[in-house]
């Protein structure tokens, strides 16, 4: 893949992901070149003004501190805006917490270059150009997950990332330098720089804040989360359609007038979408030509109202990837520069509050109520999958034991899914409608999108993994329906069958395979595999190939 061009293109998700899971490098147009050495040259005329002995007029983040402290005195020497720039990043350095992911890392990174490309930074594109080889050299600042407030930005992570790439004007001491990922372990930024061959950069005035002041962390937190909750969505409808079959559910609740006739995209999208994976099957009732046999035709509403619940997780998500995809995009800094201001107005720096997170908050903070139901409703289709008195005539625990209470069969997973989707509940709790003021009550609200961001990347783990249980479960129960109606593989839908295929095909960690349970196994290896064909979208390229092969 060619490299991500940043600053005139819109990024996508699926550009943000190439660059942080694939490894795919960016670079700046040249007419974002030009935009950064515009808005950097204003700033450079300040400090020309400075070392002349003019006196120039406090500038936010230029001459002037920081928060509350802006604007209290204005330093008369460049060498002092520079140090403020250097000042700013030790200080904002001060993070707890184990060291987030470095996908995690590389993402913010990525956003924080396409902000910086914008032209809006006052930075030179020297810097732009050193933080983009660090990507591509796989220096990977070591930045613990506490701290960020989502406004003003995520200051606290973003100095661990600057506190790498940046050095003092003098001695560059070790000391100051942060730490890094190298080979597997934690060494200073200057040992990981060095071995990377990149020079630390010296700031300039305005660049520290250029660095630290956006929302770069919590975009990239929502952004895995959202991609890994899309990716569990799509599984989800696979394994509700198994979990159907295997149950000899009813066909009606998927007929197409019935959910045109209430109007919602996600909704009739899903439900085109499991009449897709149940279009062969021989054990649902009823479809669009053929009246249901059992009356009333009415299953439980985790498998009937699946449409209805996975449908707004569908539009849900959606709303959030236009927010996150703007966000990637955006300019998130401040104050900006823009030199195309009219020449009646000499300051070209604009203080506003692009940093304020709230809308990456929300979107952390919607894709895990969205995920937690996706989960949620998944949790009670399993449950019902080892209930013999629920699952229409399959074995207890979903084992035929030869004794009756020997095996426990597959009855500790529903409880491992039952744990995980209390953790989402948990989780889910928006993290937006909590604020706290901080820097003497100059900012006094505050958006909390990086907790919301964590947040949503648990849950988003946690769906995964409660999919994964359910194509465990909902394989095991197709296999017993099979052999209860001596039939074949052949009655099953095409894509219930790709999935039993892969799903026994696939080898797990103690030297063994997925296969049928007769008696109880060491469960984990099986539970293990099962959540990583979802994680990896195995199940779901398995399934769109055989459907593919079928058309």
């Amino acid at each position: 893949m060619n490299a991500i061009e940043l600053g005139d293109n819109t990024l996508t998700l699926e550009d943000f992901l190439a660059a942080t899971r694939d490894r795919v490098p960016a670079r700046p147009s040249v007419a974002a070149t030009g935009r950064m050495q515009a808005s950097e040259a204003w700033v450079s005329a300040i400090s020309d003004r400075m070392r002349s002995g003019e006196k120039v007029e406090p500038i936010y983040s230029i001459n002037t501190g920081f928060g509350s402290l802006a604007g209290k005195q204005a330093f008369d020497s460049v060498e002092d805006a520079a140090e403020l720039s250097r000042r700013l990043i030790i200080s904002n350095a001060g993070g707890i917490g184990r060291y987030l992911d470095e996908e995690v890392v590389r993402g913010a990174m990525f956003i924080r270059a396409a902000s910086l490309a914008r032209g809006h930074s006052a930075c030179r594109p020297e810097l732009l150009d050193r933080l983009l080889e660090m990507m591509d050299k796989g220096v990977l600042p070591a930045v613990p997950e506490f701290g960020s407030l989502g406004a003003s930005g995520d200051l606290i992570p973003l100095a661990h990332l600057a506190i790498v790439l940046t050095r003092a004007a003098g001695e560059d001491r070790e000391e100051e330098s942060g730490e890094a990922h190298l080979n597997g372990q934690i060494v200073s930024g200057v040992v990981a720089m060095r071995e990377a061959g990149i020079e630390r950069i010296v700031l300039g005035p305005k660049e520290g804040l250029a660095l630290l002041n956006g929302t770069s962390f919590s975009t990239a937190q929502a952004a895995l989360a959202l991609a890994d909750v899309e990716t569990a969505l799509e599984a989800a409808q696979i394994t509700a359609a198994m979990s159907i079959e295997a149950m000899c559910g009813f066909g009606d609740a998927f007929l197409p007038q019935l959910h045109e006739a209430r109007g919602h995209a996600g909704q009739i999208a899903v439900a085109a979408r499991i009449r897709e994976l149940l279009a062969d099957s021989e054990f649902i009732d009823g479809n669009e030509h053929t009246d249901p046999v059992r009356q009333p035709p009415q299953d439980a509403y985790s498998l009937r109202c699946t449409p209805q619940v996975l449908g707004p997780v569908k539009d849900t998500l959606s709303f959030a990837r236009g927010i996150i995809e703007t966000e990637i995009n955006a300019a998130t800094d401040n104050p900006l520069v823009f030199p195309e201001l009219p020449d009646t107005r000499t300051l070209k720096a604009v203080s506003g509050g692009n940093f304020h997170a709230e809308y990456v908050a929300f979107a952390s903070d919607f894709i895990s109520i969205g995920a937690t139901e996706i989960a949620n409703i998944a949790e009670r289709r399993l449950f019902r999958l080892t209930d013999g008195s629920l699952n229409r005539g399959l074995p207890e625990m979903l084992v035929d034991s030869e004794k009756v209470g020997m095996d426990c069969g597959y009855m500790l997973p529903q409880y491992l899914a039952a744990a995980l989707v209390s953790d989402c509940k948990t989780l889910a709790h928006p993290d937006s409608v909590d604020s706290i003021p901080t820097s003497a009550n100059q900012e006094d609200h505050v958006s909390m999108a990086n907790n919301a961001g964590r947040h949503a990347r648990q849950v988003a783990a946690n769906v995964q993994a409660v999919i994964g249980i359910e194509l465990l479960l909902a394989a095991q129960a197709l296999e017993l329906r099979l052999q209860q109606s001596g039939k074949s593989r052949d009655a099953l839908s095409t894509a219930s069958r790709a999935a039993l295929e892969l799903i026994r095909a696939t080898p797990t960690s103690d030297g063994g395979h997925v296969d049928f349970l007769t008696q109880d196994v060491v469960m984990y290896p099986r539970v293990r595999a099962a959540i990583e064909l979802v994680r990896t979208g195995a199940l779901q390229r398995a399934v769109t190939e055989a459907e593919a092969g079928r058309a």
